[in-house]
């Protein structure tokens, strides 16, 4: 039942993954699922970027770089973490929004398609039992720097993917209760 999987998602970590690769035709299939996310006018604003190989130690380098340049006291522990944690998944998807250069609709439907593409993908994974986890570093509005980007589009983010041992944790939530106000007069 797919309340069952809404609740059932979770966050798994990078540092969580085990070294089992994630086979071509999964990573094809979640990201077909991201196709499927509503949008306002069929603007279709997500983009993907799949990051494996070498290609990951070289985000890792980038980022680290990057956070060392920007901050005038950067800490052992987060470049350590910068450089390992790409390197810790089988795959990682830059997340990115293309604009529409007409601008014929508000900015933020547009990343709120590509947040519900996200969402898709998120509980495809954890249908096929493969951790994920999106992150949104600050690093991130230098992605340009990194990756060829096209007029109007950005990087919101990394979606990191990669098999794991172990149970899911289990979900909290407050009730919905609380963050809900009936309007009937």
């Amino acid at each position: 039942m797919i309340f069952d999987l809404i609740k059932k998602r979770r966050s798994i970590f990078p540092v969580q993954y085990n070294n089992t690769p994630i086979a071509k035709a999964d990573i094809e299939k979640v990201l077909e699922s991201a196709n499927w996310a509503p949008n306002h006018k069929c603007t279709e604003p997500w983009r993907f970027k799949v990051i494996q190989g070498e290609a990951k130690a070289r985000l890792g380098t980038f980022m680290s770089k990057k956070y060392q340049e920007l901050d005038p006291k950067p800490k052992a522990m987060k470049i350590k973490k910068l450089q390992e944690n790409p390197q810790s998944a089988s795959a990682i998807i830059a997340i990115c929004m293309q604009r529409d250069l007409k601008e014929s609709l508000p900015e933020w439907e547009e990343v709120a398609a590509v947040a519900m593409a996200v969402q898709n993908m998120w509980l495809l994974c954890t249908e096929m039992g493969i951790g994920s986890y999106w992150s949104s570093p600050g690093l991130i509005k230098y992605m340009d720097e990194f990756f060829t980007l096209n007029e109007g589009e950005k990087c919101l983010g990394f979606f990191y993917m990669g098999n794991f041992d172990g149970e899911l944790p289990e979900g909290k939530r407050n009730s919905i209760t609380l963050k809900t106000k009936w309007i009937d007069h």
